[in-house]
Order: C-alpha cells, then sequence, then structure tokens
C-alpha cells in the first residue's frame, strides 16, 4: 500500500535543501547590512540639516545684529549732525557773523557728493538780510521734493545769484554760497488765495536726488522778473531750448543711449517746480502752443490737419500723425480746488474720485462731478500748510488712506468721516501710499529713506525697507506678494513684501524716480522720471530667492521719450493696453506699451500734470495739476 500512495512523489535531495537555506541567509544578511547603511545615512542626514538650520538662523542673526548696527549707527551721525548743527548755530548767534564756511568742517568734505549732506541733516543757510528765508519741506542734498507745497519764498536779486554762481566751483556744496547747505526755515501760513510757488528756486535750486546745480558754473542765469510784477513771489523763466525738436518715439533699451541730453529747468526739480507762470514771456496761456507738441513740430495747434486735432473750450489733443487714431478724450468734469491737487486716486468700483490738497482729502461722484465728502484732521497743527501728497482707497471702498507732511498716515472712515488709524513711524513727509488687493496693508514712502509696509489689523509696522535715499513712490504687485519703490538716487527696487528681500534693482533712469507702477498682470513695473523719461521693465528675478544689496535685474523693454521736463506721474490702463504719464510741461500723453508708439498728447491744464490716474474700468481718467484743478476725463478706444 505505501508503495502505491508514495508513486510519483519527487524526493527533494539534501544538498538542495541546505543551498536554499544558505541563499535565504545570504538574502536576510544582506537585507540588515542595507537597513544598517540606511540608518546611518539617515543620521547623517538628520545632522545635516540640523547644521544648515543653525547655520541659516546664525545668518539671520547676522543680518539684524547688522540691520540694527545700521539703524544705531544712523541716530549717531544725526546726533552728532544735529549737535554740530546747534553748535554752529550758537557760535553764529554769538558772533553774529555769517554762517561758517564749509571749509570749517574738513571732515565732510571727503564724503562723496551723494552723501554730503544726509536727509535729516538741517544746517544753516545764509540769508540776505530783511529777506524771508527760502522754504524748505525736503532736506538734505537733494531737497525732497525741493519745497513742494511750500509757501512763499523769494529769489536772489539777479547780482546775487550770478555772485552765487561763480562760487559753486569752490569747494562746497554746489549751488549754496561759499559751500553752505540750506537751512530749512519755518514756513509761514499761506492762505490758497496767494499765488502758488514752489520752494527754493533760481539757478541755484537742486534737482531732488542730485547735488548738481540747475545750472552749471559758467553758464548765464536765466533772468527773474521784478518784485513788481503782478505774481506776489519773482519766478525765473523757462531757459531757452536749443535743441531740435521732431517727432516723439520710444526708444528701446538698445537705443535709450541716443536720447537727447537733459536741459537743466531754474526751477527746482520734480513737484516742486510747479509754479503758476501765466505771465507773457513765460508759459504760453491755454489755446496757444504747449510748451512742446510731441506728434510734431508746430508752432501752434491750429497748423496741425483737421484730423490730428481736437479742441475743447480749454483744452486740446495732439494725435500722432504716424500711428492709427484708436482713442478718444474728452473732458467729463472740472473740479475746482482752494490749492494744488497733489493727488488723484479712483475708488475700487470706479464710483468715486479722491483728491488731496492743503489741508484736507476731498472725494467726489464721478458720474456728476458732485463734492460728496471732506475729510480734513481738526487736530492737526494749524500753521503753515499740511498738503496731502497720497490718498488711496481700500479695496472695499470704506477707508481712505492719506499722507502728509506731518509724517503721519491717516486711515478715515469714509462714511463717518473719522480717523481709524493713525500710523506714525516715519520721520520725514510721506509721499506715497498703496493699498494691497487684501485691503489688509498699507505700503508707505517717505523722504526718510523708507518704505514701510503696515498691517491694519493690528496699527504696526511690520516691514521697513531701507535705502540710501528719499522714496517718492511705492507700489504693492496685484498679486500682494511684492513692493516697488521709486528714489531720488534714480533707482526702481523691488522687494518681496513677506521677507524684506530685495529681488529687483532696476537701473537706467539719469535722474530720480518720481512714480511706479505695475502693469496689471504684475510682470512688468512702468517708472516715470525727473530725465523726462519712461521706462518699462519686464521682472525677470527668479521670485523666492534673495539677490541681495547688489542685485540687478529686469530687463528694460522700452523707454518712452517725448516729455519735454519731468515725468511726475505714471500709470497703465487695467486692459493693458495704454501707458498714461503726466508731466511738469503740462502735458498727459498715451502711449502704446506694446512698440512703445505715442498715441496723443492732451493739454487740459495750465500748469504742472502732478497726478494721474485710470479708473478701474479703463473708461475714465483723472488729472490733478498745481493749477488746482483736478479734471476727469473719458476715453474710448
Amino acid at each position: 500500500m505505501s508503495n502505491i500512495y508514495n508513486h510519483g512523489r519527487p524526493m527533494v535531495p539534501p544538498a538542495l535543501t541546505n543551498r536554499l537555506s544558505e541563499l535565504l541567509d545570504a538574502i536576510k544578511n544582506e537585507f540588515d547590512s542595507i537597513t544598517q547603511e540606511a540608518s546611518v545615512f539617515k543620521m547623517h542626514k538628520d545632522d545635516y540639516e540640523h547644521k544648515i538650520s543653525a547655520q541659516i538662523q546664525e545668518m539671520q542673526s547676522v543680518r539684524q545684529t547688522v540691520y540694527e548696527l545700521e539703524l544705531t549707527h544712523k541716530k549717531i551721525k544725526q546726533q552728532y549732525e544735529d549737535e554740530i548743527t546747534r553748535l554752529r548755530r550758537e557760535l553764529e548767534a554769538r558772533s553774529g557773523q555769517a554762517p561758517m564756511p564749509q571749509q570749517a568742517a574738513p571732515q565732510q568734505q571727503q564724503v562723496p557728493p551723494q552723501h554730503a549732506a544726509p536727509m535729516n541733516q538741517q544746517t544753516p543757510a545764509p540769508q540776505q538780510p530783511g529777506q524771508p528765508a527760502p522754504p524748505a519741506i525736503g532736506q538734505g542734498p537733494s531737497n525732497l521734493f525741493g519745497g513742494i507745497m511750500s509757501g512763499q519764498g523769494s529769489l536772489a536779486a539777479p547780482e546775487q545769484q550770478q555772485q552765487q554762481q561763480g562760487q559753486q566751483g569752490q569747494g562746497g556744496y554746489p549751488g549754496y554760497p561759499n559751500g553752505q547747505q540750506q537751512q530749512p526755515p519755518t514756513k509761514r501760513p499761506r492762505t490758497d488765495a496767494e499765488p502758488y510757488t514752489p520752494g527754493p528756486g533760481g539757478p541755484n535750486a537742486q534737482y531732488p536726488g542730485s547735488v548738481k546745480s540747475a545750472y552749471p558754473p559758467n553758464s548765464n542765469a536765466p533772468a527773474v522778473e521784478s518784485p513788481g510784477a503782478q505774481h506776489a513771489t519773482p519766478v525765473p523763466k523757462r531757459p531757452k531750448n536749443n535743441g531740435p525738436a521732431g517727432p516723439v518715439t520710444a526708444t528701446p533699451q538698445s537705443q535709450a543711449t541716443g536720447i537727447a541730453p537733459i536741459v537743466p529747468s531754474p526751477h527746482v526739480g520734480g513737484d516742486a517746480a510747479l509754479v503758476k507762470q501765466d505771465r507773457a514771456g513765460s508759459v504760453p496761456p491755454m489755446g496757444a502752443a504747449p510748451p512742446h507738441v510731441p506728434m510734431g513740430d508746430h508752432d501752434s495747434e491750429d497748423d496741425l490737419p483737421r484730423g490730428l486735432k481736437k479742441k475743447g473750450e480749454d483744452w486740446y489733443v495732439v494725435y500722432n500723425p504716424k500711428a492709427p487714431k484708436n482713442l478718444e478724450v474728452n473732458l467729463l468734469h472740472s473740479l475746482e480746488h482752494m490749492s494744488v491737487v497733489c493727488c488723484v486716486r479712483f475708488s475700487a468700483d470706479g464710483k468715486y474720485l479722491a483728491t488731496g490738497c492743503n489741508r484736507s482729502a476731498q472725494i467726489y461722484e464721478v458720474k456728476t462731478g458732485k463734492r460728496v465728502c471732506v475729510l480734513k484732521d481738526e487736530a492737526a497743527d494749524r500753521e503753515g500748510d499740511l498738503y496731502i501728497r497720497s490718498v488711496c482707497f481700500s479695496p472695499n471702498g470704506k477707508l481712505l488712506a492719506t499722507g502728509a507732511e506731518d509724517r503721519q498716515i491717516r486711515i478715515w472712515d469714509i462714511k463717518n468721516k473719522k480717523i481709524v488709524h493713525l500710523l506714525t513711524g516715519h520721520e520725514q513727509d510721506i509721499y506715497s501710499l498703496d493699498f494691497s488687493r487684501d485691503g489688509r496693508y498699507v505700503a508707505s514712502g517717505s523722504g526718510d529713506r523708507t518704505a514701510r509696509v503696515w498691517d491694519l489689523e493690528t496699527g504696526q509696522c511690520i516691514l521697513t525697507l531701507s535705502i540710501e535715499d528719499g522714496v517718492t513712490t511705492v507700489a504693492i504687485s496685484p498679486d500682494g506678494r511684492y513692493v516697488a519703490a521709486g528714489s531720488l538716487d534714480k533707482i526702481v527696487r523691488v522687494w518681496d513684501s513677506q521677507t524684506g528681500y530685495l529681488l529687483e534693482r532696476l537701473e537706467g533712469h539719469k535722474d530720480s524716480v518720481y512714480s511706479v507702477a505695475f502693469s496689471p498682470d504684475g510682470k512688468d513695473l512702468l517708472s516715470g522720471s525727473l530725465d523726462k523719461t519712461i521706462k518699462l521693465w519686464e521682472l525677470n528675478s527668479p521670485r523666492g530667492l534673495p539677490t541681495g544689496r547688489d542685485a540687478k535685474g529686469g530687463n528694460c523693454k522700452l523707454t518712452f521719450s517725448g516729455h519735454k521736463d519731468f515725468v511726475l506721474s505714471v500709470c497703465l490702463s487695467p486692459d493693458g493696453r495704454w501707458v498714461v504719464s503726466g508731466s511738469k510741461d503740462r502735458c498727459v500723453e498715451f502711449w502704446d506699451p506694446r512698440d512703445g508708439t505715442p498715441q496723443l498728447m492732451l493739454q487740459g491744464h495750465k500748469n504742472s500734470v502732478i497726478s494721474v490716474a485710470i479708473s478701474p474700468n479703463g473708461k475714465l481718467f483723472a488729472t490733478g495739476s498745481g493749477d488746482m484743478r483736478a479734471k476727469i476725463w473719458t476715453m474710448q478706444a
């Protein structure tokens, strides 16, 4: 029976069974070895990660220490400068002599020109007997905005101007006799009825962001009008520009070096030069030719072909004969103010327009042009002027942020006309504000050489971005991740809004940058400068990677040349189709950002166009000017 059941069952040799066991043991031993090696590698990995984390923390600690040391250095330096200023004034008061020449402080002569007089430095300036001190709001060599919106000032007599010019090359600060710096005097109150005049002017006035005088030492000073003229304060005449006139073109970066040299103006740079020059021999009155016709060289708009001009009651448009006529512009409302209009801004829904002027922000209904709200801080200092330099609606339209000369940012509840936040910390005038799209954060730029980001939920400054010179303009990207700022040092910077890392350092302008604006998609950045040009930058730094202090990123796609004076404000339409710029030459120009072609030039103000803004629907735009008017215009493609 056993033979029957065991039939066909193979017998496994003992040798094969032993071999299989050996192979299984070998595999087990190999697995154990690999597992042990993996454990060792994991320990090494954890050790390296711990070391890297410690090094990163150490780097952050060093960075914070350096930043704190820099702030301490600035404070100590400022204390020494203030003490030196006080001692000088005390010495002058005791001796009864004129201000000490710069040779008495040789240690400052070794400082490079761009840092010869820090932003916060205050030193005395020579003053003629019986002559009121020239007003100055900014401080330092750049004299930020050169006394923009300041009270009445006086110019030296022509003989004094020529004498001062002859002394510019004698080893002092350029633009001041005997190398003296300017003393910011106390401003006196000015009524809104008085003619608007700039801060310290004349041939020795300095451009913001530069220590160069308005004219070279060997040039002839412009004529100064007699004190008996109809203006309360004499104003220098516009210098004659003998350069060739021609059509306006937008130059690619590769050809940007061919831009004609900048002809200095006798006025203080930027908004400071918003002088009302209605007298014959200065700026032509409305209805006559503008200082330039950017679409060609014409003696007046009357010699243009009928299809290339459009004229209203007190405004006119000149179209580019070399470009298709793709845009119609008409005046909708003219909003009278009692002082210079420093800024204009639409609400997010486009129903309201906010303006900033002396001591108040005003809100108008766009549809009717009716003023619906006036926001004025009655607790503010009542002495002198207090111009609102920047206004910005919150995205929900319930709040309005205002920045002014008193270094405070006010967040207003529009409905109740009450201040809900008072943000303090800036040490100089505030020139620019911008809300993030979520309404939580506000960015600010100031003459104290910082841009700051504020959290409105806590009312605290969460980020301070320090640079070498005054910040004139700020903008937050559409996605809220980046902050851009223009400065008196001619550079545009872009930071990460969360970490404060410098991502872009855009260099190319030849003078101070007064306006920046992101494109609707946030990939490009627009900048306007006192070098009379506008630049469109393509931002290309790897996002999230710090590039440091020496970062140089961004490609200049186009340089728009055509304005005959400082570019004070720029913006892009919501669809990205148009670039709009406002200038001290009293003109607003529209450009095609795709190829830089100028579309039209609008002249509708009798003074500098300080601010331009486009409504969210892209059908309206607004302008604010030194002629004490804000205007709302329609634009239709």
